[in-house]
């Protein structure tokens, strides 16, 4: 895109809009969480007026920011697309948020009964009752009933209780079965202690909702008073941590989170963060459709919304098959270094002119070269790998929620990385066994970031493509 001029006055204009009203224009799926919004597309995403976060990365910012990472565009674009491009849109500034003190916790008032609350989580989502029961008579799960504007308002709740067997965190969930849906953290709530169940053995079961946790008992329902369950109430690590600090016994973490993309990336995350604390047992369970609630559904032959596969690892065997050919009939050892050298340059030419098919073409050939070079320099270490067992491992190390950035603001790091290693491959002398593995896995590395670029490209075309078919999906069903 070429040059533009913004006046402040417009720059001021972009950097006001309100991302919720904005994300709702283009025809984002918003999830309410307390005074917040999650992006259905992905759970770790949370907007509030002009701000958003990424609990996942823990980068945030503005719209613009946000335009930018999300949706692929240079800073120009982001700022057309804010002030309302072709379409003439307006969007409204979002309204200043005035800083307020944090509300002290307490539980919703209780209802007298419990009998639409079990109606509800019986009939509607078909969860046994002695798993319910169990969790009511723990005092984890009851219904509340609260007055706004004259009316009476019916919600699940559920609990989570400090080590001491206090309170400090709810869960409230509306108990219709048609309409809007409605669930929120309580105000006040220690994030920490979110709905769970500490059992006898070494193993914790991880859900992002209550609801997903009850399911998966219900449909595995032997025995399951021996182990611990935890609900995120979102995917954040907190409550799993805390649980794990709390029960030094627990040394086995099974992930049960959504079959979707967001829950994909979650994991991904999640794994890091428990090896990174020395947790080395760590498993991943999927539901069969998109999540456990939605299996007990498919199980009595009702409608449930199939599981969603991540755009990265649809894209990931196709780009690395084809970083396997590039490899091997490209790499000629003695010119690998100009011929790397003049890929990253045709990768940056053609990204800059805004050819991106031939920008990938060119960041493959990249990637081939450098996955060659990792190769050679094993055989020189005496741990000779084939073509194929060299591009399995290359796939099986892009995972999605290490490849999140925007594509345009990767160049200058790929450029810096390879001149790295070219530097380090061209330094005289003898390498000691450790200066060998030091350059093989630097090969690697640039190997990956070449591919993940490219994944990151067929992936965002994919999810794009997922999303027209979702709108015309939604168009027939209206008609």
């Amino acid at each position: 895109m070429s040059y533009i001029h913004f006046t402040e006055e417009q720059k001021l204009q972009a950097s006001e809009v309100d991302l919720v009203e904005f994300l709702r224009h283009q025809g984002e799926k918003l999830i309410r969480s307390g005074p917040e919004y999650r992006l259905a597309s992905d759970h770790s995403v949370t907007v509030r007026g002009n701000g958003w976060y990424d609990h996942a990365t823990g980068q945030g910012g503005g719209p613009i920011s946000f335009v930018q990472q999300f949706y692929n565009l240079s800073y120009p674009e982001a700022v057309t697309c804010l002030l309302g491009g072709e379409q003439g849109v307006v969007y409204t500034p979002a309204p200043k948020q005035e800083k307020v003190s944090r509300k002290e916790f307490a539980l919703p008032a209780a209802s007298r009964e419990m009998r639409r609350m079990y109606a509800y989580l019986l009939k509607h989502r078909f969860l046994n009752r002695d798993v319910v029961t169990a969790f009511v008579r723990a005092g984890l799960i009851y219904e509340s009933c609260e007055r706004f504007n004259g009316k009476e308002y019916h919600n699940a709740v559920f609990v989570g209780k400090d080590e001491n067997g206090v309170a400090r965190h709810a869960h409230k969930r509306s108990l219709n079965s048609l309409g809007r849906t409605f669930r929120i953290n309580v105000e006040g709530s220690d994030p920490r202690c979110s709905f769970h169940y500490t059992g006898t053995s070494n193993r914790l079961y991880v859900f992002e909702a209550p609801i997903d946790l009850l399911s998966f008992l219900t449909r595995y329902p032997r025995g399951w008073q021996e182990h611990s369950f935890v609900a995120l109430c979102g995917t954040s690590e907190h409550a799993m941590l805390w649980m794990l600090e709390r029960n030094p016994n627990l040394r086995t973490v099974c992930l049960c989170l959504d079959h979707d993309a967001a829950g994909i990336e979650a994991s991904g995350r999640l794994t890091e963060i428990l090896h990174e604390r020395g947790y080395d047992n760590v498993g991943m369970l999927q539901s069969e459709y998109k999540d456990w609630n939605e299996d007990l559904k498919a199980r009595r032959g009702l409608p449930a919304q199939e599981a969603e596969e991540h755009p990265q690892l649809i894209a990931a065997p196709e780009v690395c098959g084809r970083i396997g050919v590039y490899m091997r009939e490209c790499a000629v050892p003695d010119r690998l270094g100009r011929e790397l050298a003049d890929a990253l340059r045709g990768y940056e030419m053609n990204t800059r002119a805004e050819h991106p098919e031939s920008a990938m073409d060119c960041i493959e050939l990249a990637s081939a070269l450098a996955l060659y070079a990792y190769g050679r320099e094993l055989r020189q270490l005496g741990e000779p790998c084939s073509g194929e067992e060299l591009v399995e491992e290359l796939r099986g190390r892009i995972l999605p929620h290490q490849n999140r950035s925007n594509l345009k603001n990767r160049t200058a790091e790929l450029v810096e990385r390879a001149q790295c290693v070219l530097t380090k491959a061209s330094t005289p002398g003898i390498r000691s066994e450790v200066e060998k593995r030091e350059l093989a896995e630097s090969w690697l590395e640039l190997a990956l970031s070449c591919a993940k670029a490219s994944v990151k490209y067929e992936a965002d075309i994919l999810k794009q493509q997922q999303k027209q078919e979702q709108a015309v999906t939604m168009k027939m069903e209206v008609m």
